[in-house]
């Protein structure tokens, strides 16, 4: 909830790899830090400097508590909000009504109108070693103490059901009510995915699988593809080596192109496997995305999801 305070309008089934995680934590400290040093270029209304009280922002967090701050600055990663004692940032995907603008302009646009307010919020991290604090307008909906119900009831292969706050290079966070969920991108699909933005969108109502839970460190690791039948087990049982099957072309690479059989594999037709004349060293002149070609099984790697393709034919 947003109160305009008009007297200041003047201004997974196994273990998760960690190594995912740790890159994530990467990009995500990245991002904030960039906000935090980009305050100086923000829309600042004159605010005095004050000291954080961690025992109380610690309280709060622990607590799930909501807190009502006012909003002195902006940018274009979110909003900076003080009071109570406390200060820190809230970023943009964690405001309810900023996660599906795109446009830099209108962005701005909003973002500035938020400058004075009063928001009920959520600390969904409070690092006193690193003087940071990230706060949550999306968390603060599901209510007080709602995380720690949240942590209590959610396990390992538990099916959810959440909504798509933000989508990123390494994959989708979906809101669980309270809690933030991660589908890293390689739990996106059983396929290739270029971007995770092909497969989900902001806003968009999404059922996955968890994976791991760390109360701890307030991480739930979800996926997608593990709700649907791995299709490398029925490419082993379906095929072997000289088989030919249809295929559709999805990429093209320097060096070959990528094609998907029925059963939504992806396989790499090199380009040594091709018999196209000097005509065609162009991969682009001669194949375009959705166009069926004839291929040859020539390995199935199920364990590393690799498959290796022969032309034979195009369609």
């Amino acid at each position: 909830m947003v109160v305009k305070d008009e007297s200041s309008v003047d201004k997974n089934f196994s273990q998760v790899d960690e190594g995912w995680w740790a890159s994530v934590l990467a990009d995500d400290e990245q991002d904030h830090n960039h906000s935090h040093e980009s305050t100086a270029a923000a829309e600042l209304t004159p605010v005095e400097e004050t000291s954080v009280d961690w025992i109380k922002a610690k309280k709060i967090y622990d607590n799930d508590e909501i807190v009502v701050l006012k909003v002195y600055a902006f940018n274009r990663g979110g909003l900076l909000v003080n009071g109570q004692g406390i200060q820190g940032f809230v970023p943009v995907s964690h405001l309810v009504e900023m996660a599906s603008i795109d446009d830099e302009s209108e962005r701005r646009e909003r973002l500035a109108h938020y400058l004075g307010c009063s928001m009920q919020l959520k600390i969904i991290e409070c690092e006193p070693t690193m003087e940071r604090i990230v706060f949550s307008e999306r968390a603060a909906l599901a209510g007080e103490g709602q995380r720690k119900q949240l942590f209590k009831s959610l396990k390992a292969d538990d099916v959810v059901t959440g909504t798509v706050t933000n989508v990123t290079d390494f994959g989708a966070f979906v809101d669980l009510g309270g809690v933030e969920g991660l589908i890293h991108v390689s739990e996106l699909s059983w396929g290739r995915v270029n971007h995770p933005s092909e497969v989900l969108k902001v806003n968009q109502t999404v059922s996955a699988l968890v994976l791991q839970v760390s109360e701890e460190n307030v991480r739930v690791a979800l996926s997608l593809k593990r709700l649907c039948p791995n299709p490398w087990e029925k490419l082993v049982e379906n095929y072997h080596s000289g088989d030919e099957v249809r295929a559709t072309i999805t990429a093209i690479k320097r060096y070959g192109v990528f094609a998907r059989l029925d059963e939504g594999v992806e396989g790499l037709v090199h380009i040594s496997s091709m018999n196209l004349g000097t005509d065609h060293k162009d991969l682009n002149h001669a194949f375009r995305p959705g166009q069926v070609v004839r291929v040859e099984i020539l390995h199935i790697d199920s364990e590393r999801r690799r498959l290796g393709l022969g032309l034979v034919d195009i369609e």
